[in-house]
């Protein structure tokens, strides 16, 4: 995988599948699990503030 753009379509693809996941697990978090996957969203994406405020954690 010498190609960048092919590694960043890589890096973009599993950063869906993973914010899918913490989305899910959010659902069903109590307010302290929350703010740890907030914490993990905010490490992982680049955009994590507007994904947060989207999703009603920020």
């Amino acid at each position: 995988m010498g190609i960048e753009r092919t590694r960043e379509l890589r890096r973009k693809r599993h950063r869906k599948v993973k914010l899918a996941t913490l989305k899910r697990r959010a659902e069903k978090a109590s307010k302290s699990e929350k703010a740890v996957i907030a914490q993990k969203i905010r490490r992982l994406s680049p955009g994590a503030e507007q994904l947060l405020a989207a999703w009603k954690m920020a």
